[in-house]
Formats: structure tokens, sequence, C-alpha cells
């Protein structure tokens, strides 16, 4: 089972949002690095790129394949987490802590996020 953490909200593209004084904390899940297996490269967008809701943040390359991170909302990357881009596998062994991927200053409202229940269902777990 994937560890699906209360606090937190989740898209259906399989992203993890965290509100935070500086912006919204994004991730992938537990269930997202496992099923791209080991992570071994991560390229992000530039800090300061304006985004709508559904761009492309970091490209996520695996063993297995490449996937793309959206965000949740319109905005602005504020951060990008650039020990990730320096050990990529963080994204496997730590999805929600050291594994994060960029913070986003939202300029829109989280109104299609769902809570962890709404998650497990969508994972069916």
């Amino acid at each position: 089972m994937s560890l699906v953490p209360e606090e937190l909200h989740y898209t259906r593209s399989h992203e993890w949002v965290k509100s935070e004084t500086n912006g919204w904390k994004v991730g992938i899940t537990d269930h997202a690095q496992a099923e791209l297996t080991d992570v071994v490269f991560v390229e992000f967008e530039k800090v300061g790129k304006k985004l709508k809701k559904g761009d492309v943040v970091a490209n996520v390359e695996s063993v297995k394949t490449v996937s793309e991170v959206f965000s949740p909302v319109d905005g602005e990357i504020a951060a990008v987490n650039p020990s990730v881009s320096d050990k990529p596998e963080k994204v496997n062994q730590d999805p929600y802590g050291e594994g994060w991927f960029v913070v986003i200053k939202p300029s829109g409202e989280r109104e299609d996020l769902l809570k962890a229940a709404d998650y497990r269902k969508l994972i069916g777990e």
C-alpha cells in the first residue's frame, strides 16, 4: 500500500500539494514514485516561470520511463529543489519530504484537489 499523508492534498495526475507560508510545495506521490521505479534524473522549469494549471513544472526520468510533473494551479514557480537534481533518488526515498519538486506561488484556487481518502480511492487502495 502507498503512503498517503492525511494533511496533504492530491491531484488526479499524482502530485501532492502542501500549503506553506511561501506558497504551495509540490511533489509526486508515493504511488507515482513506485510506478516510475528508480528515478535517475529530474529537470525543472525555471524559477519565476508563470504557470497555468496543468503546465509542466518538471520532467522526471526513471529507469522505466520519462514522466511530467504538472502544476496544480495557476501561479509562478517560486523555488525548485536543487538537492533532487543532485540526488534524484530522494524522490524514491522520501517523496513527501526531501524529494519535493517545486514551490508555486499560486494565483488561483485549489478547488479540485483531492483529500487523502479520495486519492486512495483513485489509486484503488
